[in-house]
């Protein structure tokens, strides 16, 4: 019973590491939709993480330590959407935490919360993308024009 237990356990913590992403796997993607697409938390879409301790997450990026971490990371993507160039970000800059944060972490100081591995840089509608879902919402750069494309009576 004891052994059973035992390989209970151990399948559980293999799945839960194989869940965790971290930023040296996402920069190995080279484009910004497949860096999307990795980040995606489908699972979670809609999830509350902090509902009324959000006082904490807010308490923690008031922090001159957050605000050193989040300049280093800043400097480190080159303040580019999910780090991809071509994606350079001209408005706030979102750090946004890869394996989401829960309560528990920020009172623990769980070494999530401060480390390189597990955040990387976004814009607002990214940020929300990511967690809601949309992609119709993202950045993806200049839309293609063709003559004539927004006349609808015109036909060439």
């Amino acid at each position: 019973m004891l052994l059973k237990l035992c390989e209970i356990i151990v399948e559980q913590v293999k799945t839960m590491s194989t869940n965790l992403r971290s930023y040296s796997e996402l920069i190995t993607l080279p484009t910004f939709i497949e860096r999307f697409n990795y980040l995606q938390c489908k699972e979670l879409i809609g999830y509350e993480t902090f509902g009324h301790d959000r006082y904490l997450n807010q308490s923690l990026y008031r922090s001159s330590e957050w605000r050193r971490f989040r300049r280093d990371i800043i400097i480190r993507d080159n303040g580019c959407d999910l780090g991809c160039d071509g994606y350079e970000l001209y408005s706030r800059i979102i750090i946004h935490h890869i394996n989401p944060l829960t309560v528990e972490d920020i009172l623990n100081r769980s070494s999530k919360v401060f480390d390189p591995e597990n955040v990387i840089c976004t814009c607002l509608n990214t940020h929300q993308a990511i967690h809601f879902g949309d992609e119709t919402i993202l950045n993806l750069g200049p839309i293609e024009r063709k003559k004539n494309d927004t006349c609808p009576w015109r036909h060439d």
